[in-house]
């Protein structure tokens, strides 16, 4: 139950939002088990009272998938949830022919610079950004250490095969990983993405599409004809987001430890 529940939230926060789970631990009890969704200020979306969680996990579940349907855009998009209007209140003059108030003119205020929203920019990866890649590798859930990271790195840039890292404001918030392998049943070589991952609090800015672009395109210029990508069965959302940007499912993946 615990592992279906962390995969909850993260669908939860893909989407911007935040699991809330019960705090009662006895089973049996009116509220054990219970989940529900609220924004990132704590306001409630769905499945919450005033007391808490009041949903079951697979009602959550059917909600998230709902939104994913309608909202998941190209880079793990965040669903918007439109707010109501209030009502305008019709003002209704006077029944007699009383003189009209002068319109007073309202007070200039100082214009404000808009502020500007940093751009992400992509470069390739390097040695010295191994602590902040395992923390990114993590959120993946794969278990691996800097130096472990700054060595494949070392090998990758033999290979020519350095990932691509997205920063804003200089600090990387998202990586991807490229990969050229040769068969010899198909006429030509076939790209694929290892892995592709954007920090959970950046996602809704097209990181994640401006990353696969730009490994579509090296794929292109290195002659693939062909590019796949794996993903965990659990990451749904992910997959949501492979299929938004053209992909197809097509085979099962096997593995085994050596």
């Amino acid at each position: 139950m615990s592992e279906e529940l962390d995969d909850l939230a993260e669908a939860a926060r893909n989407r911007g939002l935040k699991l809330v789970r019960s705090r009662v631990r006895t089973p049996k009890k009116r509220r054990f088990g219970k989940v529900g969704l609220t924004d990132r200020s704590g306001k409630p979306i769905f499945g919450m009272d005033e007391k808490g969680p009041a949903a079951k996990p697979d009602e959550v579940q059917d909600y998230l998938r709902n939104l994913g349907a309608k909202d998941w855009g190209a880079s793990l998009d965040v669903a918007v949830l439109p707010r109501k209007r209030k009502p305008t209140k019709v003002r209704r003059e006077p029944a007699n022919d009383a003189e009209p108030e002068p319109k007073k003119e309202p007070a200039s205020k100082p214009k404000r610079e808009p502020k500007v929203s940093p751009k992400p920019k992509l470069r390739e990866a390097k040695p010295s950004d191994a602590p902040r890649l395992v923390e990114l590798i993590h959120e993946l859930g794969h278990e691996i250490d800097e130096k472990s990271v700054a060595k494949n790195l070392r090998k990758l840039k033999k290979a020519g095969e350095l990932p691509l890292v997205a920063t804003l404001d200089k600090r990387v918030v998202g990586l991807i990983g490229r990969h050229l392998m040769v068969t010899v049943h198909r006429a030509a070589p076939v790209g694929r993405i290892p892995i592709l991952v954007v920090d959970s609090e950046e996602r809704g800015q097209n990181i994640g599409r401006l990353l696969v672009d730009a490994v579509e395109q090296w794929c292109r210029d290195q002659g693939c004809k062909l590019i796949e990508v794996t993903s965990n069965e659990r990451r749904t959302a992910a997959h949501a987001f492979y299929r938004h940007l053209g992909y197809e499912r097509t085979s099962l993946r096997f593995f085994k430890k050596l």
